[in-house]
């Protein structure tokens, strides 16, 4: 079987993929690997997160693709940015002509307790985790409906369902989990599929967060390479993949679904605190939950006030 699964054709960017070992660079391996023509997106350096040794290359993990026989640039511009959201989609249209997957990789992640970590730092978790992958999507939103296809792929995290001295981070990835379901929706419609991988693995970035001697360090390490989540990601990139709106979980060779539920609960028309308090172990019951489906792509019976821009061309 190996091999079947192609992207000969396609074009992929790949943000946060310059270090080594990173789940980035794993990604865009793979990827070029299969066929594909990738931009490997990297700053480089960010003198704001702390932790890190030595610096990511994105030219460094193009020459290895491209010394394997692969196509591949590098871009340096910050996901941080409109501009640089739209530089790094600009890099995939002038080298190769057209954008057709999209992997928001890019991100950071300082571990504190949530009455110790400054504005500055959780606000910067929002920009680079949550807006990164916002402005690399609205980039390439244009020229992915315009061609009736698509592959988004936002890196989540387990985080995001409740993480002790991580509150920055799980409120930027369970936000980005939010926008997938959102554009999954929306994107149903134009051949735009969304969806969102969970990834565990040994990278700069979990070597930066953890003590050297930390357990989870070491066990990741030893059993959790980040070339064992990018068979996921690569699945869902490809264009017989059907998923959409979906979180994988990829870690270390295992993968599994995170899906949204709800409950069969209570319903009264005179409800009050009591009726609540009283019935609370029927509302939080699991027996007979359904999982949450993505809202219908057609919305025209909302009657949602028109969206006007100043300015904006029509």
């Amino acid at each position: 079987m190996s091999g079947d699964y192609r992207f000969d054709g396609r074009v992929a960017v790949v943000t946060g993929a310059g270090g080594n070992p990173s789940l980035g660079r794993a990604h865009a391996m793979l990827l070029a690997g299969r066929g594909a023509s990738v931009v490997v997106n990297d700053i480089g350096f960010d003198p704001e997160t702390p932790g890190y040794e030595g610096r990511a290359s994105a030219e460094a993990v193009a020459a290895e693709i491209r010394e394997a026989g692969g196509k591949a640039v590098a871009s340096t511009a910050s996901v941080a940015s409109e501009e640089g959201g739209g530089a790094i989609v600009d890099a995939a249209l002038q080298a190769f002509g057209r954008i057709d997957v999209l992997v928001n990789n890019a991100g950071i992640s300082i571990g504190a307790a949530f009455d110790k970590m400054t504005s500055r730092d959780f606000e910067r978790h929002i920009q680079i985790n949550l807006m990164g992958a916002y402005y690399c999507c609205r980039a390439a939103w244009p020229h992915m409906k315009a061609q009736g296809f698509g592959r988004i792929v936002n890196t989540t995290s387990a985080s995001m369902t409740g993480f002790a001295d991580q509150a920055a981070y799980a409120t930027s990835k369970g936000g980005l989990w939010s926008l997938t379901r959102a554009l999954a929706a929306e994107g149903a419609g134009l051949g735009i599929h969304v969806n969102a991988l969970s990834p565990g693995a040994f990278t700069r970035m979990v070597s930066a967060m953890l003590q050297e001697d930390s357990p989870m360090l070491q066990h990741s390490r030893e059993h959790l390479p980040a070339e064992l989540s990018s068979p996921a990601l690569a699945w869902l990139c490809h264009e017989a993949c059907e998923a959409n709106g979906e979180c994988i979980d990829s870690v270390g060779g295992a993968v599994q679904r995170t899906f949204i539920a709800r409950t069969q609960g209570i319903a009264s028309p005179c409800l009050t605190i009591e009726d609540v308090a009283a019935r609370w172990n029927a509302i939080v019951a699991e027996d007979g939950a359904e999982t949450v489906g993505l809202a219908s792509f057609d919305t025209s019976d909302w009657k949602i006030r028109p969206y006007a821009v100043e300015n904006q061309d029509a």
